[in-house]
């Protein structure tokens, strides 16, 4: 007889284990647990039959692999919670007993420090693995450097997140590693490019926060702990690559003084000597600063060529054989073959080109302007001199605003008259301040968003399209690319509507127009068609074989001439559309003659008509062939792909539609922007 086998020991049951039973096993209390499965990467998993898994009734139970809670029997970590659990028992003990300086000795001296260096280490066991994890542990350390601290997030947590963001984004400026940015509702997006890697986090605005009790801040402080640990762990492997030594020289009174980024001040590993690294970089910014400078070059001689000063050939020759020498260092860019073919994504600048993008400038940052972003922006993209007002905090390259080496002011303030301006008075030995509102010649004055734009598009954009008070050009993902029938904001109307699209809506327009038009005329015909209906005889009884009968009999008549020929239906409509041009013709005729107009106004104007009805019964008997043709390619096709070739036509008509709303909104746009001017 075969042995019957336990229940419990074999399949689901054995392979699974609830959260009760780890507890028990492990021998430490339930936040001790959830601390530890944060360390180590342990989830809960689902089974595919919690009934079988379960053991017990409750259905409702979470659930972990057997193996990942038999892998926490041996960590380290299990020794440093048993041995604060026991030193929490001695201190409460002491305070039992009154002896408040034995309680604070063993709270100082006893207590055991947790380290998780071998953590970071087993889950990472390359530099390419903790670089692909670092999505999430920066937003996290991020949105906790711009937390006020309370009682639920200290000081200390504060200020270590704080410094660590800061050691990695210095990274990122002396590498010029930073690629693409977007200002989201949510925050601000960076993405870098580290060791092929491509690492995107979000940082929140610096607004004032109010850390409300929703939030359980000790689940949230375990991640920091870890995340703390690992971005340490990564900048120092980063620093090392440069040969820069870390941590970096870190100046406690700049940073009281609000430098924050200026507070860091990077040291090679011997003293006084900079690293290769940085040279070798810093030589290839001057070099491709140059590069800019031919591109605005290129662009001069392509306006002096458009305006017919076109040079000679031989220039022309000399010009395009340098221009083939330089290509050969450019990234090559991949262009389909056919307008039909899908787009090949296009390779990103590299790393020369984006540390050289602002090189030439000199900025200042206005003080209504959002001073952190645009200086880790600018600095990461090459620009090495900053100024911004002294209220803003220190470590600015000038406070002084009226400095002439200021090539460019990015504002945020609206364009004020000079009558609402507040006057400032004249202050002796301080830096000069400049009246709001007024300009300095010789200085480009922007907007912040023009930062972003040209470090999206990998290129300086017109500073006009962005001047303070102006209407600023749509801010787009740069990680969205506009799909094939999609609407594009960046490309012209003209190129994105269909066939008649336009026309369409002028003569939707215009029919709205006329019924606003016609709408108080009917409201008064219908009032009086009430009050003789009132005033009749009959008091609104129905009669028997009066009109109701009548109309009854020729619904039933319609209903039998409704299956007669269609050719037939087809010339009626025609000729009923023929008439009801005519008569409206007529009537355009006696408006005008009312009016005093000439004749041949309504005539063009019915011209013009003709033409719009031609025009859209030839687009509907277009669309109508179409629907034909696509109806016996469907009678063709299987049920199977007849059902998705149906689905496929809806999303597609989806997307359509949303894009012709979008269209329409900026056709309305446009039409009421060139109306006001």
């Amino acid at each position: 007889m075969a042995k019957i086998k336990k229940k419990g020991t074999s399949g689901q049951a054995k392979n699974y284990i609830t959260r009760t039973q780890a507890v028990r096993k492990l021998q430490i209390s339930l936040p001790d647990f959830r601390r530890l499965c944060i360390f180590k990467g342990i989830y809960p998993r689902e089974p595919r039959n919690k009934k079988k898994a379960s053991k017990t009734s409750t259905p409702n139970t979470t659930f972990y692999y057997t193996k990942d809670i038999q892998y926490l029997l041996h960590e380290p970590l299990l020794n440093k919670f048993r041995d604060q659990k026991a030193l929490a028992k001695k201190i409460a003990r002491s305070l039992g007993r009154g002896e408040v300086s034995d309680a604070a000795r063993l709270e100082k001296n006893h207590a055991p420090k947790l380290t998780l260096d071998h953590v970071i280490k087993e889950r990472y066991p390359t530099f390419i693995d903790a670089l692909r994890d670092l999505d999430d542990a920066l937003s996290l350390l991020f949105l906790f450097a711009t937390l006020p601290s309370t009682t639920h997030v200290p000081a200390k947590t504060v200020a270590l997140c704080q410094r660590v963001c800061h050691e990695f984004q210095h990274y990122l400026i002396a590498t010029n590693s930073l690629r693409k940015s977007f200002l989201s509702i949510k925050g601000i997006y960076y993405q870098a490019t580290i060791q092929g890697q491509d690492i995107m986090w979000l940082v929140p605005y610096r607004f004032v926060q109010r850390v409300n009790g929703d939030v359980d801040y000790r689940i949230m402080a375990t991640f920091v702990d870890f995340y703390t640990t690992l971005l340490g762990f990564v900048n120092f492997r980063l620093y090392s690559s440069l040969g820069l030594r870390y941590p970096p020289k870190f100046d406690t009174r700049s940073d009281e003084n609000g430098a924050e980024l200026a507070a860091f001040t990077l040291e090679g590993r011997t003293v006084g000597e900079m690293p290769k690294a940085i040279q070798s970089k810093k030589a290839q910014a001057n070099g491709s600063s140059k590069e800019v400078s031919r591109d605005l070059q290129a662009k001069v001689d392509k306006v002096i060529k458009s305006a017919g000063l076109d040079q000679t050939k031989d220039e022309q020759a000399m010009d395009t054989t340098e221009e083939a020498t330089e290509a050969t260092d450019a990234i090559d860019k991949f262009e389909p073959a056919a307008p039909e073919a899908d787009t090949l994504p296009q390779p990103d600048m590299s790393g020369n080109e984006a540390g050289a993008l602002f090189a030439p400038f000199v900025f200042y940052i206005s003080r209504e302007a959002p001073k952190a972003p645009l200086e880790f922006i600018l600095h990461a993209f090459g620009c090495k001199r900053i100024g911004w007002d002294a209220v803003l905090g220190g470590g600015a390259y000038t406070h002084d605003e009226t400095d002439p080496r200021i090539t460019h002011q990015i504002v945020d303030r609206p364009q004020l008259p000079q009558e609402s301006l507040p006057t400032i008075p004249a202050a002796d030995g301080a830096v000069q301040k400049v009246k709001p509102g007024t300009r300095i010649p010789g200085r480009t004055y922007v907007q912040p968003q023009w930062v972003w734009d040209c470090i999206n598009e990998g290129k300086l954009l017109r500073a006009d399209l962005y001047a303070p008070g102006a209407t600023l050009p749509p801010h787009l993902s740069p990680w969205v690319k506009p799909s094939r029938g999609g609407y594009d904001p960046r490309a012209p109307l003209g190129e994105q509507e269909e066939e008649g699209e336009a026309e369409m809506a002028d003569d939707a327009e215009d029919s709205d127009e006329e019924m606003e038009d016609e709408a108080p005329v009917a409201d008064e015909k219908a009032a009086a068609e009430e009050e003789s209906e009132d005033e009749s005889v009959d008091g609104g009884m129905d009669v028997a074989g009066t009109d109701d009968d009548e109309s009854a009999s020729d619904d039933e008549e319609e209903e039998d001439e409704a299956f007669g020929d269609f050719e037939e239906n087809e010339a009626a409509t025609e000729s009923e559309d023929d008439d009801e041009a005519a008569q409206n013709q007529h009537q355009r005729e006696l408006e005008a003659e009312a009016a005093g107009l000439p004749f041949s106004s309504s005539t063009a104007v019915d011209e013009s008509s003709k033409k719009k009805n031609a025009q859209s019964k030839k687009l509907a008997a277009k669309k109508r062939k179409e629907d034909e043709e696509l109806e016996r390619q469907k009678m063709m096709m299987s049920r199977k792909k007849r059902k998705l070739l149906e689905k496929m036509m809806y999303s597609n008509k989806k997307q359509s539609d949303e894009a012709a709303k979008l269209r329409s909104k900026r056709r309305k746009l446009e039409k009421s922007t060139s109306a006001q001017k």
